[in-house]
């Protein structure tokens, strides 16, 4: 493994690491505001949820692969266009006239496979940057 297959490997490892954990904690506050009737812009909580997107590598630019590694990137955090889920509460200080209460387009349970398949890739992307790390120190201990 050559210095830049190793840096190209921790790169690609490390933008993977940064976009799992903008997804867990996207899936956080989302799980935080489940309940949060009245947010900032007005009206209830909208979920959030992060879009990705494939970007060259530096390492790997000028290389014969270069085109064949991507790391990734949060391209954007974009709200969920889904209405809110509307509750029967007419005695909540938020109810409409008809005694509904509107919140926020959460699933609790879809976070929570949000935040364990987030966490999984994160553990992933450890697991490939000691693999890399442990490859390159057997490959010195070669030469010695």
């Amino acid at each position: 493994m050559s210095t830049m297959d190793f840096f190209t490997a921790m790169e690609v490892s490390a933008s993977g690491l940064a976009a799992e954990r903008t997804r867990m904690n996207v899936a956080a506050s989302n799980l935080a505001n489940a309940q949060t009737t009245q947010a900032a812009g007005g009206g209830p909580y909208k979920r959030r949820d992060v879009v990705m997107q494939s970007v060259d590598v530096p390492g790997a630019t000028g290389t014969p692969f270069a085109q064949a590694v991507k790391g990734v990137a949060v391209s954007q955090i974009s709200q969920d266009a889904a209405p809110p889920r509307l509750e029967y509460d007419p005695g909540h200080p938020q109810a409409d006239a008809r005694g509904y209460v509107a919140y926020p387009n959460v699933n609790p349970v879809e976070e929570m496979v949000d935040m364990i398949t987030a966490s999984r890739a994160y553990e992933a992307g450890i697991t490939t940057m000691t693999t890399a790390v442990n490859m390159a120190e057997r490959a010195l201990g070669i030469g010695r």
